[in-house]
């Protein structure tokens, strides 16, 4: 195995180790918004997403199959902290949007995750960080265009 094919190996590997790391401290953060680890990352993808977002889109968001948002998104919207509508372009479709609350929660998960964040990254110079941020977006674009041929 050559050391390119060696430093790719252990980028992935580490990758997927530090991405479930990640979201299981982030998860910790959850505890105090009275919402189950699953539930926090679909008002945060709501948020971010914009309101009127399909559902699929926010369990590819997620990480998660849409099947499996479906009782997720329920539950939240009978803490009424999503609205799920018909889309009006396509009334087979939903969209979900976040209510007033949902929005409140929203902002006060995003307040507690930014410092979160920050530490976790305060020893890595912002030019790797962005580095980092460019190879990952590519990596992404060619895994889609990968998956649509």
């Amino acid at each position: 195995m050559s050391s390119y094919d060696k430093t790719l190996m252990t980028l992935v590997n580490t990758l997927i180790h530090a991405g479930r790391a990640y979201k299981g401290a982030a998860d910790a953060l959850t505890a105090d918004f009275e919402l189950s680890h699953a539930s926090a990352w679909p008002v945060l993808m709501i948020s971010r997403l914009g309101d009127g977002v399909r559902p699929g889109v926010v369990a590819d968001a997620v990480g998660i199959e849409p099947p499996s948002l479906v009782r997720i998104i329920d539950q939240l919207v009978a803490a009424e902290l999503v609205l799920r509508k018909d889309d009006p372009s396509d009334r087979r479709a939903k969209t979900l949007s976040l209510t007033a609350e949902g929005k409140r929660v929203a902002e006060r998960l995003e307040k507690a995750l930014a410092p979160f964040r920050r530490e976790l990254f305060k020893d890595i110079p912002q030019a790797d960080v962005e580095a980092t941020v460019r190879v990952l977006l590519r990596l992404d674009q060619v895994l889609a265009e990968r998956n649509a041929s």
